[in-house]
């Protein structure tokens, strides 16, 4: 298959059975220069006819049809003809739960039908499917021979950064010594990484709060299936809730999260407010927060994902005295979130995905030695 020149659009073949799903996509798509829908299917058999004559970049799949549903059709895509794929799945327990199934068997991304009921809601659907599209456009499943590159958004929004939810740390006064934590911030292809570090932690692991760019509703259905698998316990985040040893928190989609300490320990705050860096939940909160709270405490691990969301706040949590961690470019589905910490001088260590479960290990060891305690 030839890959897409860096100058034309990326070409995206919508499938869903609902006529006004696909007419209502198509016109938000559209918005985006660098997008081109190249066809509408609207059901498996439709999208497979489309397919024999020309292939997309990207395939923006709807999980409930009828005939072949999608999932089946996933499968099929993953098995003879490898492509990138975007779910767009409704609200639901099931649809949720399928989402993730989904992106095991090989999707790289999950977003929510949007039900555009005001210019606000519109506005935050078309940047959220837009950027989706453009990241599975760069995911290596696609670009596995061409020149990685990372897309300046072309969607017309104003980008904000973390003190729009909360100030910048006050580094002239130092965090004291306590409970450590470990702070992870991902997005395209986060789903598979995040699975493959937290079912290798041990179950005296230090605390663990996560920031996934996915849609409310669906991180419950991811937390629960990760929880299923891992050793340590894992959940979506609720207000107040404490983190401990041995377990995990995921910040629920449309929520930002914010880690505060209390002398036994650390709760977070799960919290409204507008999107930072493009997302809510942003990385760039969560990582401000651990700078402000945990300080030398922390450590702040940045995996796959387009956009620089996390790059900045994560120099916040070294310069607070933390540690810190990229992914690198040959394990990330996209190298944009961690590349822009290596390019920013914030990333202490760049490390392949299969050592990052160790390195949290080293951390939680090295920092207990010190002084800290897991």
């Amino acid at each position: 298959m030839a890959t897409a020149s860096r100058n034309e659009p990326v070409k995206v073949l919508i499938v869903d059975d609902s006529a006004s799903a696909r007419l209502m996509l198509r016109r938000i798509i559209e918005t985006d220069p660098s997008l081109q829908v190249s066809g509408l299917a609207q059901d498996a058999y439709a999208a497979a006819r489309i397919m024999r004559s020309e292939l997309p970049d990207v395939i923006l799949l709807d999980l409930e049809m009828p005939g072949i549903d999608g999932m089946t059709f996933l499968r099929r895509i993953m098995q003879q003809h490898p492509l990138p794929v975007v779910i767009c799945s409704t609200l639901t327990e099931d649809g949720s739960r399928r989402s993730v199934e989904a992106m095991e068997t090989g999707a790289v991304d999950v977003i929510r039908k949007p039900a555009l009921h005001d210019a606000g809601a519109k506005s935050e659907a078309t940047v959220r499917i837009c950027d989706a599209l453009q990241a599975a456009a760069m995911s290596r499943s696609r670009l596995r021979n061409a020149p990685i590159r990372q897309p300046k958004p072309l969607i017309a929004t104003q980008k904000l950064t973390a003190d729009e939810i909360l100030p910048p740390p006050n580094f002239t006064r130092p965090v004291p010594p306590g409970p450590l934590v470990v702070c992870m911030g991902a997005s395209t292809g986060g789903t598979e990484a995040l699975r493959e570090v937290l079912c290798a932690l041990p179950a005296d692991c230090p605390p663990v709060v996560i920031v996934q760019h996915m849609p409310k509703g669906f991180t419950a259905a991811f937390a629960r299936r990760l929880d299923s698998l891992a050793t340590i316990r894992i959940r979506e985040a609720e207000d107040g809730m404490t983190v401990s040893t041995g377990e995990a928190v995921i910040a629920p989609g449309d929520s930002h999260m914010i880690l505060r300490r209390r002398t036994s320990g650390y709760y977070v705050n799960v919290t409204d407010g507008p999107a930072v860096s493009r997302h809510r939940p942003s990385v760039d909160v969560l990582f401000r927060s651990a700078a402000t709270c945990a300080g030398p405490n922390a450590l702040g691990i940045l995996l796959t994902g387009m956009g620089d969301d996390g790059a900045t706040c994560l120099g916040e949590i070294l310069k607070a005295g933390g540690a810190s961690i990229a992914q690198d470019e040959a394990t990330s589905v996209v190298f944009g979130m961690p590349g822009e910490a290596v390019r920013k001088g914030h990333a202490q260590q760049v490390l392949p995905l299969q050592k990052m479960p160790a390195a949290i290990v080293s951390f939680a060891r090295k920092t207990a030695t010190m002084g800290g305690t897991a």
